[in-house]
């Protein structure tokens, strides 16, 4: 399921990458005096009183009229459209300035929750006048903070979780499926949605970076029900230069998160580069169901071998994620598409599969007849027992006598069992270690 997207906004040198680093427990935004230092987006997953959200820290907000800022004001506008809840920082020392007065009216007209946070009130007992002073930006009732010391955070965020919608019931097999199509500029994602369509519903261009931003497109067909989210192409970030990029591929960022299934797309007339393997790589680590699909198949020069000798290598080259299914396809000739549905569906149910406890053990004991746990200096892993506790990815609780014993390899030959006997191709799996005593 979706986090909640929770948005800190701001003019320059409020604090607001020292309260993102404060409710986030730990130091990932950069802390200056100096105006204007936090310029790519940063975010973390954050939990309150059983709340999971996603926190994002955004660059200050400077209202003019010069380009540069006008860039920016266009990057807050993809902020507000990103966010469920907004918290506005402002600084209890300098009151508030004209600034202020125009961002509060600027987040007005978004139609989004807000939260007013009034920081820097370091001191304990009554707030200073300047605090009541806050008011006037029409935001209701401001909240008092110090990033600095923690004060005030605990009401912080009992406000922004008041605005979440309630997590009533749970996904299930009849669920729709999101899908997050990811992959380098140019690489025919737009096109393949598109395709997928039926429509013109995303601006298809030979120009990369055409699409600045995530589109949902809900598809029902004889596979399921699936909601395409067609995102901005990653770059390197040497290579991403306007304001408005670095928050597209902060979008697609979260976008992976969304998604229960990513389909990773190549351009089959450019190959493998190094950027395709980190953008698998960041589906990969969020534990999402992969699929690979290289596209503009029908443009590339080819015999029979071709394809063969094509996903050989590909093999080769997504090696830490043999489980995903690769696919050729043309976004332009609708090429294997229904094939892409399929892969998706059983990459979507293997994520979401659950494995008794009870079968999890009797492949645990074939495996250790098989192949006998490692020893070291006499003594021998003993492995006590499996379990699955989680689903999207599954993961395993190893039950363990020593941790130093559960050698990688040995772990690779226990994951490589219960693949091959329940299946979960196209889903990463998740292995934890409990040692005896350990809670």
């Amino acid at each position: 399921m979706a986090l909640p997207v929770v948005a800190i906004v701001g003019r320059p040198n409020v604090g607001k990458s020292a309260l993102f680093n404060k409710l986030a427990g730990k130091r990932l935004s950069i802390v200056d005096d100096t105006p204007g230092v936090t310029r790519d987006r940063i975010y973390a997953e954050c939990e309150w009183e059983a709340h999971r959200f996603s926190l994002v820290d955004t660059g200050g907000l400077e209202p003019g009229e010069d380009v540069i800022l006008a860039q920016t004001r266009a990057q807050a506008r993809l902020a507000m459209e990103a966010a469920d809840v907004i918290v506005f920082v402002t600084d209890v020392h300098t009151g508030p300035v004209a600034a202020d007065h125009e961002i509060a009216s600027m987040l007005l007209k978004s139609g989004k929750p807000l939260v007013l946070c009034v920081n820097k009130c370091d001191s304990i007992g009554d707030p200073p006048p300047e605090f009541y002073e806050f008011y006037a930006l029409g935001l209701g009732d401001p909240v008092r903070v110090s990033a600095f010391h923690g004060h005030g955070t605990g009401d912080l965020l009992d406000r922004i979780v008041s605005f979440f919608p309630d997590e009533t019931g749970n996904s299930g097999p009849d669920d729709i499926i999101r899908v997050a199509v990811i992959g380098k500029p140019n690489a025919g994602k737009s096109s393949l949605v598109n395709r997928i369509a039926g429509e013109e519903r995303c601006i298809v261009s030979d120009v990369a970076g055409t699409t600045r931003d995530a589109v949902d497109i809900a598809v029902e067909n004889q596979y399921g029900r699936f909601l395409l989210i067609d995102t901005a192409g990653l770059r390197r970030k040497s290579r991403v230069e306007s304001n408005i990029e670095r928050y597209s591929m902060l979008r697609a960022q979260m976008a992976v998160e969304r998604a229960d299934v990513c389909v990773v797309l190549l351009d089959g007339t450019v190959g493998f580069t190094e950027q395709d393997s980190k953008i698998a790589g960041m589906a990969h680590e969020a534990g999402k169901a992969c699929v690979i699909a290289v596209n503009k198949w029908d443009a590339v020069e080819k015999n029979e071998n071709t394809m063969g000798a094509y996903e050989k290598k590909l093999r080769g080259d997504f090696s830490f994620m043999s489980y995903a299914r690769i696919l050729f396809l043309s976004a332009k000739t609708g090429q294997r598409i229904d094939r892409l549905f399929q892969a998706i569906r059983d990459a979507a149910a293997s994520s979401s599969r659950r494995i008794k406890t009870g079968m999890l053990n009797d492949v645990l004991a074939q495996a250790t007849e098989r192949v006998q746990p490692p020893t070291d200096k006499g003594r021998r892993l003993k492995i006590f027992y499996l379990t699955q506790v989680s689903i999207q990815p599954p993961t395993f609780v190893f039950f363990i006598n020593s941790k130093k014993l559960f050698h990688f390899s040995y772990q690779r030959f226990l994951e490589n069992m219960i693949r091959e006997t329940f299946g979960f191709e196209g889903t990463p799996i998740r292995f934890l270690l409990r040692e005896r005593g350990e809670k």
